[in-house]
């Protein structure tokens, strides 16, 4: 935009000399005159205007000093002395990795931090945060432009506050189960500072925990000795199902027996008997049946 005035007093500049100096084209110079106010003009009109993305707000500072004026999204209407510090307020990604291609850091940058029992544990983390616009001139003031927020407040904040919290726990207890309880603690530690500088935390992720190799297999050897335990509760509870089912069936095999025992008489069952030897007569070949010890002749039944 200060271009466009620029070119358009040098065009001024320009049309005023070659009038004085050749009077006889100032018809020239009057055309050259008249676009250099348009260069003037229009270097005036986008100075004054100023255009803020989607996602972005504006701080304008005039001569080195921060106003404490926002400017949203779309075109703003400002002095045209002034210049205006554009921040991002999308949410923004800080990750801090081993892996040479994911962080922001080249090389290996994830964070090495000691443990309650004294062992090396890595992790790898990533920051979701964004910049409150409401607080963007605060940002200005105090911690510069430029994203100068990332290198001033976001790095050095998450790796000091997760080293804080670290010796609290042991490095199977930050491998394992109390892996949440950790990570929950230092997302409230973090965002409280955060917040104190201008920046809102949204998530902070551990994306991978590394162990010295010594730790390693002692986890693996309890995980594993831990599911040959759980294994084997379960072949016990089978096997006491089982002897449960046996036990029940063989109780109501002996209270069946029993039952009959105590209700059948003598002649009751020779009652059946004799109804079992009738169908027995039926068959064609069953010609001659004795009936009990007590029976002198054979009961003859033929056809």
């Amino acid at each position: 935009m200060i271009l466009f005035v620029i070119i358009g007093l040098v065009l001024l500049v320009g049309a005023s000399v070659v009038s004085r100096s050749m009077p006889d084209r100032r018809s020239g110079t009057g055309i050259l005159r008249l676009v250099g106010i348009l260069f003037i003009v229009l270097g005036l009109v986008f100075s004054i205007i100023v255009q803020v993305g989607s996602g972005e707000v504006g701080v304008p500072v005039l001569f080195g000093k921060v106003t404490n004026e926002v400017l949203h999204s779309g075109l703003n209407v400002v002095n045209p002395l002034v210049d205006v510090a554009i921040f991002d307020t999308k949410t923004q990604n800080y990750t801090m990795s081993a892996i040479h291609s994911e962080g922001e850091m080249a090389g290996d940058d994830a964070i090495r931090i000691l443990s309650s029992d004294g062992l090396e544990v890595t992790m790898d983390i990533s920051v979701l945060y964004r910049v409150l616009d409401t607080e963007t001139p605060k940002i200005l003031r105090e911690i510069g432009r430029n994203d100068a927020y990332k290198e001033k407040i976001v790095r050095p904040v998450t790796r000091t506050k997760i080293r804080d919290n670290a010796v609290y726990y042991t490095a199977i207890d930050l491998y394992s189960q109390k892996r949440e309880e950790f990570q929950n603690r230092i997302f409230s530690s973090i965002e409280k500072d955060f917040k104190q500088r201008g920046l809102v935390l949204e998530q902070l992720l551990i994306r991978n925990i590394s162990l010295p190799e010594s730790v390693k297999l002692t986890i693996e050897s309890k995980i594993n000795a831990e599911q040959e335990a759980q294994k084997m509760q379960f072949v016990l509870d089978k096997e006491k199902q089982e002897a449960e089912r046996k036990r029940v069936e063989a109780q109501g095999i002996a209270d069946y027996q029993r039952i009959i025992g105590q209700q059948l008489s003598d002649k009751q069952l020779r009652y059946e008997m004799i109804k079992a030897y009738q169908s027995l007569s039926n068959s064609p070949n069953a010609k001659v049946i004795i009936m009990g010890d007590n029976a002198k002749t054979p009961l003859i039944l033929g056809n």
